[in-house]
């Protein structure tokens, strides 16, 4: 019997620095990811996306200028698929919000990065989704690092 795979959704949120791209992580105990979670029934992929990323951090003007292309991670945590899609924010304030299910917020702390420090942060599984998105990122925005 096949099992069905467990969808979770986010975003690789990004914004111009001083010195080129920041990427927003955020750290769960000792792992170092993106904004995302589980696609909700009745619920489209980006959709829940964008209502993870307000739910985590309170950033809720986000702008998919690179399109709704997205980049799946392998199987993880009892076949779990991550889906990842890229989006610009001007914000700057992230605020870690308190998830009423779990009484406390989900993350324990976030930085706003470079590319290379993200790749030497996050997750095995999560690397080719950054690689994907900082060669979209750079490709389509001339200038910027």
């Amino acid at each position: 019997m096949q099992r069905l795979k467990t969808l979770s959704a986010g975003v690789i949120l990004v914004k111009r620095g001083e010195i080129g791209w920041r990427y927003l992580l955020l750290r769960a105990y000792a792992y170092w990811d993106f904004p995302k979670g589980i696609v909700e029934p009745g619920e489209s992929p980006i959709e829940a996306a964008k209502r993870e990323v307000e739910e985590e951090t309170g950033l809720k003007r986000l702008r998919f200028r690179w399109g709704y292309d997205y980049r799946e991670t392998g199987p993880y945590n009892r076949g779990k698929i991550a889906r990842y899609y890229i989006a610009e924010t001007e914000e700057d304030h992230v605020r870690l919000l308190c998830n009423p299910e779990i009484g406390r917020p989900e993350h324990d702390e976030y930085r706003w990065v470079s590319y290379e420090e993200a790749l030497s942060l996050v997750a095995t599984r999560v690397r080719e989704a950054l690689q994907w998105a900082h060669k979209t990122i750079t490709l389509h925005s001339p200038g910027q690092r």
